[in-house]
C-alpha cells in the first residue's frame, strides 16, 4: 500500500526491546530468532512499560504492555500501530505525529485498562511473494496467516498470565489504519476471546489486497499499494470502495459465533489516504454477517488530507467510554 498507513512515515521509529516477561521461560526466551531493542522501546520500558518477547511461527515477536496499580477494574486492552511503524508508538512519542497515540494509553491506564501494545512483523508478503514491509499479515491468502497465531498467544497465554487476581476479565481491540484491518481480522477470528473492538481510520480485511510492488516515492519501509477487491482502485482515491455488489469477498472467519462482540468505527471524512468509503465497505460488511454495532464515530471538517488520516485526540475519550460500557454476556 503506497499510502495506507502513512502514520509513521519515520522509518526512525522502527522496533523492539527488553523488560521483564510474565511467562514461563519456555514461552518468552527466544533461541533463535531474537530481537534487538531500539532506542524507542528502550524508552518505553523506562518510562515503566514491561517487554515479551514470544517466539511465533519461526519469527520472534515484541508486545510492550502496562497496567495499572492492583486490578485491572476495565479489563486489558490491544492496541495494533499503523503500517510502518511499531509498537513503541504508543507509549512514547518523540515527533508530535504520534503524541495522541500516547496520550489514548496515558488515558486508558489513568481508567484503569491494562493496556498490550503488539508489534508487526516485516515478513509480509503478497500473493506473488513480494515484500510488503512493516505491515500487518491483514488480508486473507492461501498462505498461513502471520499475525493470527502471535494475536492468540497474546489472548489465550499472556493476558491471563499477566491479570491480576479480581480483575475484570473483559478484552478489547483496537487499531489504526494497518493495524484496524487487523483489529477487525483479528476480532472477527477470535471473537469468543474479545468484548468488542474499535478499529480507527481502517476498512475490510476480507475485501481487499495489496500489490507490493516496490513504487517511486515509497517509504524504506513499506512498498507498494493496497486496493479494493472490487473496484480495483487504490484505497486512498475518492469513492475506491463503493459498490453495489461484492463477488470477490473473501470468506469471513467467525460466522457461526454467537452473541458476535460489538464494533464502532472511528474515522475523519476528510482521510486521504484511506476514503471513507473503506470505512463505510467494512461497516456494510460486519453489519450484514451479523456483528452489533454503534454508530461510527466520525469527524469532519476541513479539506482532504493526509494528516488527518493519523489517530486524532478527539477519538480517545469516546473511544475509550465506549469500549467501558461494553461487558462480556
Amino acid at each position: 500500500m503506497k499510502s495506507i498507513m502513512a502514520l509513521m512515515l519515520l522509518a526512525t521509529l522502527a522496533a523492539c526491546g527488553g523488560g521483564g516477561s510474565v511467562l514461563p521461560a519456555s514461552a518468552t526466551s527466544p533461541t533463535t530468532p531474537t530481537r534487538v531493542p531500539t532506542v524507542q522501546e528502550q524508552q518505553c520500558t523506562q518510562a515503566g512499560w514491561r517487554s515479551e518477547t514470544l517466539v511465533v511461527g519461526g519469527l520472534a515477536r515484541g508486545v510492550l504492555w502496562k497496567a495499572p496499580v492492583g486490578t485491572w477494574t476495565r479489563g486489558a486492552l490491544v492496541v495494533m500501530h499503523g503500517g510502518g511503524g511499531q509498537h513503541a508508538n504508543f507509549c512514547v512519542a518523540n515527533v508530535s505525529l504520534i503524541a495522541a497515540q500516547v496520550r489514548f494509553t496515558d488515558l486508558a491506564l489513568a481508567q484503569g485498562f491494562a493496556v498490550f501494545l503488539l508489534d508487526s512483523s516485516d515478513r509480509v508478503t503478497d500473493t506473488e511473494g513480494r515484500l510488503c514491509g512493516k505491515v500487518w499479515d491483514d488480508e486473507v491468502r492461501q498462505r498461513d496467516n502471520l499475525d493470527l497465531p502471535f494475536i492468540g498467544q497474546v489472548l489465550r497465554q499472556l493476558i491471563p498470565a499477566a491479570r491480576p487476581a479480581g480483575s475484570q476479565a473483559d478484552v478489547y481491540l483496537t487499531g489504526l489504519s494497518s493495524g484496524g484491518y487487523m483489529a477487525v481480522r483479528a476480532a472477527t477470528h477470535f471473537g469468543d476471546l474479545i468484548t468488542a473492538f474499535a478499529p480507527v481510520a481502517s476498512g475490510d480485511p476480507y475485501g481487499w489486497l495489496r500489490d507490493c510492488t516496490p513504487r517511486a516515492g515509497d517509504r524504506t519501509n513499506v512498498f507498494g499499494v493496497g486496493v479494493d477487491a472490487e473496484t480495483r482502485r487504490n484505497i486512498s482515491e475518492p469513492g475506491a470502495c463503493a459498490s453495489s455488489a461484492w463477488p470477490n469477498e473473501k470468506p469471513w472467519d467467525g460466522l457461526a459465533l454467537a452473541p458476535k462482540p460489538p464494533f464502532r468505527l472511528f474515522h475523519h471524512a476528510q482521510d486521504g489516504i484511506h476514503d471513507r468509503s473503506c470505512v463505510e465497505k467494512v461497516r456494510q460488511q460486519l453489519v450484514l454477517r451479523g456483528w452489533p454495532e454503534a454508530a461510527p464515530f466520525t469527524l469532519d471538517g476541513g479539506p482532504r488530507s493526509a494528516d488527518v488520516h493519523y489517530w486524532q485526540d478527539d477519538y480517545n475519550a469516546p473511544l475509550l467510554a465506549w469500549l467501558a460500557e461494553q461487558k462480556r454476556r
